[in-house]
């Protein structure tokens, strides 16, 4: 839950949606409340590709970042959570930006009707991480999300 008193970063911010193949990130800007598609990183067995991941980091320098946190459909956290914190854990720990932890629960069924819609030629079956990314950080650009890594300064 956003503490009303504690304003979030403004500018670019990127959303991850974690896998243990594959990240899918998306990009957006907190004046325009939207997000696009930006890049599907290689996971290997739940192991990140840090030199992409920092290389976006580099590139779009941005504010805060958004981590899609998987549950059960009552809410409790499922087998891939635990590995979803960590990796937030380890965003934080590297970039040093605020990590904003979102439900993502129906991300992957919302991504495949937003690909759709936005005209993505995908063929089937192809991987849309990005895409999954993309309806996480767009909640979040919305307001949704909880703080879950900050600095304490």
């Amino acid at each position: 839950m956003n503490s009303p008193s504690r304003a979030r970063p403004q500018g670019t911010w990127l959303g991850f949606d974690y896998g243990l193949k594959r990240i899918g990130v998306a990009v957006g800007q907190t004046l325009t409340a939207q997000a696009n598609p930006l890049k599907i990183v290689a996971c290997d067995q739940g192991k990140p590709d840090w030199s992409a991941i920092e290389a976006l980091i580099q590139e779009w320098r941005p504010v805060a970042l958004v981590v899609g946190l998987p549950r059960h459909a009552d809410g409790t956290d499922n087998d891939l959570t635990p590995r979803v914190r960590r990796f937030a854990r380890q965003l934080h720990g590297r970039f040093e930006r605020p990590i904003y932890g979102l439900d993502e629960a129906l991300s992957s069924q919302a991504a495949r009707e937003m690909a759709t819609i936005m005209g993505d030629r995908r063929p089937a079956g192809a991987a849309i991480d990005d895409w999954a990314a993309v309806c996480i950080l767009q909640d979040a650009l919305g307001g949704g999300g909880e703080l879950i890594g900050k600095d304490e300064t």
